[in-house]
């Protein structure tokens, strides 16, 4: 994995300025290794990924180039303490499990604004196009005493492309199976203190057979990107990110529009040579319209305010902060309540003695619906010598209860369902410890750690009256062993990682449903100076669909293949064969809208994409 000479230093998430490493870093003799990037979402502000005291896996602009993703999902399959499940491919329904988490359970930051559907509670992974990503950093572990409500696994943040200095602009065109077609195009600038970047693509493709014997389920989307930025001579700055995602999804029994935007906006000033000041204001839009069996329309929108502080003091740093969110949903079904607002105070410290370093984060959260929250975390990091060092934390978490939870209200003469308004969130407390090692052409990291989760937010169904609604009724333990590793020499690009993970319901005995306990993950690649080759292996284990362990799916093993050419200068053509080994496998069931019969969502069997791209620069 490697990085750029110039890096996002954000606060909380939305990034400020580009600056040189050296400005950023206080040491200005400091190397900071390809296997150790700076990270800025395990912290409120940036770190190496060996100094944030946390599990972090990082995927940069180099890697997702280079393993040609079709989908976002497929940056994140079997990465250390990830389980993705897809109802099929091409934009279908997706869920992804953090460290044993529910699919609610994890946040999802674009650029530091979160994407979720506040209805459903769930983040709309499917509809992100990878070509407008740049970066994907994976933070593993409770963390919801920085980000408030839903990190109990963990934190993915998606950061967007960025100008490099002078202008740049590209165009791509790409074509493959199942009639699939793509069209991406971008323009960019840096001068001075200002930077500039619009970006689009467009994806149409016939799809795959969601289920055997079925008719294949086409997606369209179109995806845009615009970002403006101006750094302060003085220090500080102020930019603005709009991004939106729109288009169709086909499905068994029928079809959705939909539409997904974030815009943020922020501005920061340089107080004094120890206090840094910034106010960010975020929204962010999830709109699906069902067509079909069961028609429905679903429009959420959530807004916030957030004010931080970063006071240091020599090698220490402290950040206070506060934060105000809005959320309203519409659509076709009725909700007693269609509105809540959220307030919070937070606080982070990080404390600085030589060998050894301590971090201390609270938070407390004021909800109308629900009430407060208070969660906190510390940590501990131990640097044995210059490659290796060891972490301990404890943290708590809590996932709050949708609106879908709360409020949804279906009358029916066959049984009703009724939200409960009544409902507490679900509260978590996560113990781990890690040990890794960093040298000059080579990493390791070893993590162990426990979540217990009380007060699971579960589905009741009465068989008397066949009314439903949801109650706290579950707990559970979750724990488990992640290891990963990387290698770059000599043109050569390795990247491994193994999960084991044991999650259970601690009422019943039985494993959460739709969770593999073992993933193994391999990725090489070898670069020569005009072209390059690289595979993956994707491993996972079996998982049972539904929570009484009836139904069971069993594990798969896939192979992608790809391959890329510099061929003219500013042209390069690449092509990729996933699934080369044609498995057909399946990470979660449907079931019948007529029959009520189960079937399992087939992933896509053998594919292939080739692309043709041309890049200018100035």
């Amino acid at each position: 994995m490697g990085y750029s000479k110039t890096m996002p230093v954000l606060l909380s998430g939305l990034p400020l300025v580009f600056l040189p490493v050296s400005d950023v870093l206080a040491d200005d003799e400091k190397t900071i290794s390809a296997l150790d990037p700076i990270v800025v979402t395990a912290t409120l502000g940036p770190k190496t990924v060996g100094e944030s005291l946390s599990s972090v896996t990082v995927i940069d602009k180099e890697d997702i180039d280079r393993q040609q993703p079709a989908e976002f999902q497929d940056i994140l399959r079997a990465q250390p303490g990830v389980n993705v499940v897809s109802d099929g491919s091409y934009g279908k329904t997706t869920s992804v499990f953090l460290r044993g988490a529910g699919s609610s359970g994890t946040v999802l930051l674009l650029d530091g604004i979160r994407l979720r559907s506040a209805t459903a509670g769930i983040p709309p992974w499917q509809f992100l196009p990878p070509e407008l990503m740049e970066r994907v950093e994976l933070v593993r572990g409770a963390k919801s005493s920085l980000y408030g409500a839903d990190a109990v696994g963990g934190v993915i943040q998606a950061f967007t492309l960025e100008p490099e200095a002078g202008r740049q602009g590209w165009a791509e065109l790409s074509g493959g199976s199942h009639d699939t077609r793509e069209v991406t195009t971008g323009l960019a600038g840096r001068e001075g203190r200002s930077a500039f970047l619009a970006s689009g693509v467009f994806s149409d493709t016939d799809g795959t057979n969601l289920r055997a014997g079925g008719e294949d389920k086409g997606f369209r989307n179109a995806g845009g990107l615009a970002k403006l930025s101006h750094n302060f001579d003085q220090g500080g700055g102020a930019g603005l990110t709009v991004f939106q995602s729109e288009g169709n999804t086909e499905f068994e029994g029928g079809d959705t529009d939909f539409m997904i935007r974030a815009m943020g906006f922020y501005l920061e000033a340089v107080a004094s040579d120890y206090w840094r000041t910034r106010i960010q204001f975020s929204g962010s839009r999830d709109e699906q319209d069902t067509f079909g069996t069961y028609p429905s329309v679903y429009n959420t929108q959530s807004r916030s305010a957030r004010w931080e502080n970063t006071l240091t003091a020599g090698v220490h740093e402290v950040v206070l902060g506060s934060e105000f969110m809005i959320d309203e949903v519409e659509g076709s079904d009725q909700f007693a309540e269609n509105s809540r607002s959220n307030s919070a105070v937070f606080g982070q410290a990080r404390l600085n003695f030589d060998a050894n370093e301590l971090m201390f984060s609270l938070r407390l959260d004021d909800n109308e619906a629900y009430g407060k929250e208070e969660t906190g975390g510390i940590a501990l990091g131990h640097q044995f010598d210059r490659s290796h060092r060891l972490r301990l934390s404890y943290a708590t978490s809590f996932k709050a209860p949708t609106f879908n939870d709360l409020y949804l209200e279906i009358p029916s003469d066959f049984g009703s369902y009724l939200g409960n308004p009544d409902l507490d969130p679900e509260k978590g407390q996560m113990m781990e410890i890690g040990f890794s090692g960093r040298y000059d052409s080579w990493f390791w990291d070893a993590a162990i750690y426990q979540n217990d989760v009380d007060d699971l937010i579960t589905f009741v169904f009465d068989p008397a009256t066949f009314d439903s609604t949801m109650e706290n009724v579950e707990t559970a333990r979750i724990r488990g062993v992640e290891v990963s590793s990387g290698f770059e020499t000599d043109g050569w690009n390795l990247a491994a990682a193994v999960t084991y993970a044991d999650s259970e319901n601690r009422d019943t005995g039985a494993r959460l449903p739709r969770r593999a306990e073992r993933n193994l993950r391999l990725d090489v690649d070898r670069l020569f100076a005009q072209w390059s080759l690289g595979a993956s292996f994707i491993a996972e284990s079996d998982r049972y669909n539904d929570p009484a362990n009836t139904s069971l799916l069993p594990g798969y093993g896939t192979v992608d293949v790809r391959a890329a050419w510099n061929f003219l200068p500013g042209w390069s053509a690449s092509f990729k064969v996933d699934n080369v080994l044609d498995r057909r496998y399946a990470t979660s069931q449907g079931n019948d809208s007529v029959t009520f019969e189960p079937f399992d969502y087939l992933a896509a069997g053998r594919t292939f994409m080739a692309s043709v791209r041309y890049d200018f620069k100035q």
